[in-house]
């Protein structure tokens, strides 16, 4: 006995669409709003989608997972030097402004920039959200964020015992982790100055000129990690600000001491290769060794995958 899968194919336009139902081609959208392929039973990931039928477009797709049907985003070209498949797990564009900050997360508003930071805190912290893989199996993440450094960010220097603990606030940016025990997918660090090496350089980016945090960089965070300034001061001088001017981890608007920070490999893309196949969730946090009158690093994008 042959047995016969039969797909439909839907093709969601805001003005017009065409649709092909029972056959192997898509309907062609004049806007690409959205597209959905749909086959009984549902497959489970945008990779899958992709290996069976490797013309897919990137779009909106229906997947099975454990608790029933989810509409998901899929990128289907390449991204991150890997070919398309990708499942979209986390998308926020503050400069929507019909978007407002995930829950636990503080507005910034300065200069036309809308972004998400830390609660107010007197002392370190950190604010989180969870991204959900609905039991995806992957073994990659290719990411993007964007942020601001408020006031006098120093990256990753030592100044307690919470600098080696992943747990912990380790760093003025964004840690991103998978599942608990957390497991390190990518660091985005904010240093103070991206012109001056005002007290040694002690409070810069790892990757930029005469740093010393290099030399004590945590080995969990090893390569995996991008660091830019939003400060242009070369006087060695602060603002108790937001640094709208230059958002950060884009490899622009670069510093005289931050060439190496900004040649990194992929920016504006993070892309971790992981040691494993994991169905974890990812957690996003936004943390600062200090309170927030001092320092902190909003974000107003993010845009995560997994394949």
């Amino acid at each position: 006995m042959v047995s016969m899968i039969i797909s439909t194919f839907v093709c969601l336009c805001i003005i017009f669409s065409q649709v092909n139902a029972h056959s192997n081609t898509f309907g062609h959208c004049k806007e690409d709003v959205c597209c959905m392929r749909q086959e009984t039973p549902l497959l489970t990931s945008c990779k899958d989608i992709k290996r069976k039928w490797c013309d897919s477009p990137s779009g909106y797709y229906q997947l099975g997972t454990k608790r029933g049907p989810v509409s998901v985003y899929c990128n289907m070209d390449e991204l991150c030097g890997s070919r398309g498949g990708w499942t979209r797990l986390g998308y926020h564009n503050m400069a929507d402004p019909n978007e407002s900050c995930p829950s636990g997360f503080r507005l910034y508003q300065s200069g036309g920039v809308r972004a998400c930071g830390r609660q107010n805190s007197s002392v370190g912290s950190c604010v989180s959200l969870k991204l959900l893989a609905d039991d995806i199996s992957y073994s990659q993440v290719c990411g993007r964020v964007v942020g601001y450094q408020y006031a006098s960010n120093d990256a990753v220097q030592h100044v307690s015992g919470h600098h080696y603990n992943i747990d912990s606030y380790y760093v003025d940016g964004v840690s991103v982790t998978h599942g608990y025990p957390r497991q390190h997918v990518w660091t985005l660090m904010a240093g103070l100055f991206e012109a001056s090496r005002r007290y040694d350089g002690i409070y810069n980016c790892p990757c930029s000129q005469g740093s010393p945090q290099n030399s004590t960089l945590q080995s969990f965070i090893g390569n995996d990690y991008f660091c830019e300034s939003g400060n242009p001061a070369t006087d060695g001088t602060w603002q108790s600000k937001l640094y709208t001017s230059d958002p950060l981890w884009d490899g622009k608007g670069c510093g005289s001491i931050e060439g190496t920070c900004c040649a990194a490999p992929g920016l504006p893309w993070f892309h971790k290769k992981l040691n494993t196949t994991t169905t974890d969730y990812l957690e996003l946090r936004v943390c600062g060794d200090e309170g927030t009158n001092n320092e902190d690093t909003p974000i107003s994008f993010y845009e995560i995958y997994i394949k």
